[in-house]
């Protein structure tokens, strides 16, 4: 199975658990690491969540990965926040985010930019607008390459 596959399975396997608890998926990842396959399931809810809370889902999905099997060989399972540069992954997760902090790149530059760091003014599903600085930088949402949260110091 691809990593893909696998990431999907692992939502559909995950997700009702998580949406039953009122957390929400933020992201998976199946990657490998030196020689070592990790899968990083990341998970928030309102107000945060803590340790107790990630191990509660680490265990649920463990006993899940241990039933279903979607991934053939060794692996380590890590459960936790995104943090607060949290990846903006979907585009409710952006919509949620207007007013906020951002760091976005781009596959191709937008107004010759290929990273914005400032604050997310507008999202229409379509376009974001992000301003950086004094100037407001409309960015089509297709060529977004990757948008998280940022802390700007």
């Amino acid at each position: 199975m691809n990593t893909s596959a696998i990431n999907t399975a692992i939502e559909a396997m995950v997700s009702p658990f998580l949406n039953e608890n009122g957390f929400e998926l933020v992201d998976i990842e199946y990657i490998k690491e030196g020689s070592n396959w990790f899968l990083r399931i990341f998970v928030d809810k309102e107000g945060g969540i803590d340790i107790d809370e990630c191990v509660r889902i680490s265990e649920y999905v463990s006993e899940q990965l241990d039933t279903h099997e979607p991934i053939a060989g060794a692996y380590f399972l890590e459960v936790s926040s995104p943090g607060v540069e949290r990846p903006l992954k979907k585009p409710k997760d952006v919509q949620k985010s207007i007013g906020k902090n951002v760091f976005v790149t781009t596959y191709e530059p937008v107004d010759g930019m290929k990273e914005f760091e400032g604050q997310l003014i507008a999202f229409d599903g379509e376009e974001l607008t992000v301003r950086v600085g004094k100037k407001e930088h409309t960015v089509p949402y297709a060529k977004v390459a990757s948008a998280r949260l940022a802390i700007i110091f």
